[in-house]
């Protein structure tokens, strides 16, 4: 059985900066109809940055989605015609003032694939050079180094209470010694 879903239809709701929203009507494998709500994203970046004391870099904003403050790695949207590792090195940069000392990509995700084509590319580096900020006009974030230990007890709290955050850190605690 072939469990693809045939768009019939498209209409375009909403364009924004970030995201645009559509909503589609399909035709389903046993032949019915149904309207599927879908987000595009051009996809982002999520940096897992390590200082030479082996703290993990992290940032902390205020989210309106939330309404609430979170902590979170070093993130950011890939913009037209960037290639994830530029956006990864550029983010880092704008955001904690760290430079990358050399990019190895972890993994790439879906985060959200029930409503949304969001993919996140996830990096690892080690980070010795700091330079200065450079976030964008509407982006306030304070930047933070914690060890591992520390990162769980945030987890714990839910000051840390985003999936590609808790990801990184269960990654680099499983490659402790």
């Amino acid at each position: 059985m072939k469990l693809n879903e045939e768009t019939i239809h498209k209409e375009t709701l909403y364009e924004g900066k970030i995201v645009d929203l559509h909503v589609h009507d399909v035709k389903l494998p046993n032949g019915s109809q149904s309207k599927r709500e879908i987000i595009t994203h051009p996809g982002a970046v999520a940096i897992i940055a390590i200082t030479l004391e082996n703290k993990l870099v992290m940032v902390k904003q205020f989210r309106k989605a939330l309404e609430k403050e979170i902590i979170e790695i070093p993130a950011g949207k890939l913009e037209k015609g960037e290639k994830p590792a530029e956006t990864a090195k550029r983010e880092l940069a704008e955001e904690t003032g760290y430079i990358a000392d050399e990019l190895d990509k972890v993994l790439s995700f879906y985060t959200s694939p029930g409503f949304s084509d969001e993919i996140v590319y996830l990096y690892e580096t080690a980070v010795s050079e700091k330079g200065g900020t450079a976030t964008d006009e509407d982006e306030f974030v304070e930047v933070m180094e914690v060890t591992v230990a520390e990162a769980e007890k945030m987890i714990d709290n839910e000051e840390i209470h985003d999936a590609k955050t808790i990801f990184a850190v269960q990654y680099i605690k499983s490659r402790l010694p």
